[in-house]
């Protein structure tokens, strides 16, 4: 999944697909600051589910708040939010299974 605006900059610890759920009533911005010649921002909204790569070092930082103003509410390092990686073959044993019936 390619980020359009702002792509992960190339390094040897490759890039995650991470998952994170704003499960508050309130919109959230979601921030990772703390990797170089990187930015990523986005803005969550109740109950949606952000899916983005980032570096496995990144922290996401969420904020939250109201009009005027933002507080941050948490870190969450972004190894955390991964998605676990389904292997070729079990996809190919699932779609095999699927044929089959």
């Amino acid at each position: 999944m390619a980020q359009i605006l702002d792509s992960l900059p190339n390094d040897e610890n490759g890039s995650i697909l991470c998952c994170y759920v704003n499960a508050t009533s309130q919109i959230q911005v979601a921030r990772i600051t703390n990797i170089s010649n990187w930015y990523f921002e986005r803005v969550v909204f109740p109950g949606q589910r952000l899916v983005f790569e980032a570096n496995p070092n990144g922290i996401l930082e969420i904020h939250s708040g109201m009009m005027a103003s933002a507080i941050l509410s948490d870190t969450i390092p972004c190894q955390r939010l991964a998605l676990q990686k389904i292997e070729r073959d079990q996809v190919k044993i699932r779609k095999e299974a699927i044929t089959s019936v």
